[in-house]
């Protein structure tokens, strides 16, 4: 029974860590990375996620070196890792609805303290990113072993 917990477990971590990385390819967040978790904890599992689990790391860490090889790309994706981060402030804080906020009140900074959590460490996620990618890419991109 434990070994069908672990799988059943393991299948929905990987999954979800999937599919959070698909939607951070459009919203703010590490996609790659999070794809590539999850094909990670899949690939124990499957063999097509063992076969993809390479080239998406690969496509990671070029993402990751190419974010950090001139310094407009520096700034702005730190002034990105600070926005996030300062609008999870504001969702905790849960200040008033100001009196342009054309909807009921009960609608502004909707969710309560989750979103501002979730906000406040994808921010120093991406931070964290930004830092690691300067250290390990900056000033030699990324090159695939040949």
């Amino acid at each position: 029974m434990a070994k069908h917990g672990k799988r059943v477990l393991l299948e929905v971590v990987g999954w979800t860590l999937v599919v959070a990385g698909i939607a951070a390819l459009v919203l703010p967040g590490p996609g790659l990375l999070g794809i590539f978790a999850g094909l990670v904890i899949l690939s124990q599992q499957y063999e097509w996620a063992e076969r993809r689990v390479e080239p998406v790391k690969q496509k990671a860490l070029e993402g990751a070196s190419d974010a950090v090889q001139t310094w407009p790309r520096i700034v702005l994706a730190t002034i990105g890792g600070l926005v996030i981060v300062g609008f999870g402030v504001l969702w905790l804080a849960q200040p008033d609805a100001p009196s342009w906020w054309p909807v009921d009140d009960d609608y502004w900074l909707y969710g309560g303290w989750a979103p501002g959590i979730t906000l406040v460490l994808s921010g120093l996620f991406a931070l964290a990113t930004i830092v690691y990618s300067y250290r390990r890419f900056r000033g030699s991109p990324y090159e695939e072993e040949q």
